[in-house]
């Protein structure tokens, strides 16, 4: 089954809208977060969350997975763990006299990469291939991964004792940066009344089948931008290049980020054409983990947040009628 542009939108958000709400019953008061994770999910992207522990990271990943009907493995990364413990081993069997591939747990279509900078740089190097290129070589043989396939990874922006902090290669895999934060107390207290007895988890039932999903993220492709958006992307893509308070701005692989995950909020929001205002939505989201603050600003403690911010607020935004899909 294929979708013309006409109702391509309709579609994706119909998907959405039933991912979200089933979500949603599990990660409470956090729409905002979870619709970026659902971007993400759309673009066939990987994310990279920042935050403290207990505050749903696990969950919004399990929840994902059961809501589609994927596998799901969750991987706890320590620092004595080798890249084989990810990808998978080649084990000799003696009856066949032939090595077996037993696969690790990057062989699933939704994985968790849980406080991804405690492993070493060589293991968090084993899950570059996997997440570029969707395969895993092990012993020179290359093994092609499920789709749809997603990796939601997370560390703890706060604790640095034995901690391994990602390279600028593995951090601009992921599509999107984000956090979860602390539910409001309102939002907590409806958390301890849901799991006073169980939790949601457990009785969370699939709404979408996963060729629905990859046929929305096929159709994401489909929605139009103008020229004028896509300039406008990439005039903010560039000034983070010559801000002077960057020492590193965002690569060609953040205009593709900015773009494809503005195509996904604009499906989300109904509409079957990109606006400025997607861009400005997700411009901290899909580049402030790609840009590198220099020495001085980090004395100052300028941060890559309010270097986007700033940025925002120089670059003229485009307007006019020619924005909207004719």
């Amino acid at each position: 089954m294929t979708n013309s542009p006409a109702n391509t939108h309709v579609t994706i958000r119909a998907v959405a809208d039933r991912l979200l709400a089933n979500v949603e019953k599990v990660i409470i008061g956090k729409t905002s977060e979870v619709q970026l994770t659902l971007v993400g999910l759309l673009c066939q992207g990987h994310l990279l969350i920042e935050d403290v522990p207990g505050v749903g990271k696990t969950m919004l990943a399990k929840a994902l997975a059961r809501s589609i009907g994927t596998t799901f493995n969750r991987i706890q990364f320590t620092p004595d763990m080798l890249p084989s413990d990810v990808t998978g081993v080649s084990i000799f069997n003696q009856q066949t006299r032939q090595f077996e591939f037993r696969p690790g747990p990057i062989m699933a279509q939704i994985v968790l990469a849980d406080e991804i900078n405690r492993a070493t740089p060589k293991t968090q190097a084993a899950l570059l291939e996997a997440m570029e290129e969707k395969q895993a070589t092990v012993d020179g043989v290359t093994h092609t991964l499920p789709r749809p396939f997603m990796v939601l990874a997370t560390q703890n922006p706060i604790e640095y004792e034995g901690t391994f902090p990602l390279p600028e290669a593995q951090l601009d895999r992921f599509l999107l940066r984000l956090s979860l934060g602390y539910p409001s107390t309102a939002n907590e207290i409806d958390v301890l009344d849901r799991q006073q007895f169980a939790h949601p988890i457990d009785k969370l039932e699939q709404v979408i089948s996963v060729d629905e999903l990859l046929e929305a993220q096929s159709a994401v492709r489909q929605i139009h931008a103008d020229p004028a958006v896509k300039a406008y992307l990439v005039e903010i893509v560039t000034q983070t290049r010559k801000h002077p308070d960057v020492y590193l701005g965002a690569s060609p692989r953040g205009s593709l980020a900015l773009f494809r995950s503005g195509q996904a909020r604009a499906a989300l929001h109904g509409r079957d054409y990109l606006i400025p205002d997607d861009i400005k939505a997700l411009a901290d989201a899909a580049l402030a983990h790609r840009v590198i603050v220099g020495p001085a600003a980090r004395i100052k403690d300028v941060s890559t947040r309010s270097v986007i911010r700033d940025i925002l607020a120089a670059v003229p935004v485009p307007g006019g009628s020619t924005l909207r899909r004719s």
